[in-house]
């Protein structure tokens, strides 16, 4: 699963995220990687990182395009 290794995914890519308050429905918001917050080469549940609209989130899926 590429979205649970943080060697996968870097600034600027397009990448669908879980935020803390979704997780239990699992919500997707989709947006624009800014940082990186997991410093782990993996995790479980998803890499965290911080969209550039600021949202915070585990990735779950890497996006082509914000549209997907």
């Amino acid at each position: 699963m590429p979205h649970r290794e943080r060697k996968n995914i870097t600034p600027g890519m397009n990448v669908a995220i879980v935020l803390k308050e979704d997780q239990r429905t699992g919500r997707e918001t989709l947006g624009v990687v800014k940082d990186l917050l997991t410093n782990s080469p993996t995790h479980p549940h998803g890499i965290k990182v911080r969209l550039a609209d600021g949202q915070v989130g585990r990735v779950v899926r890497i996006v082509g395009d914000v549209t997907d």
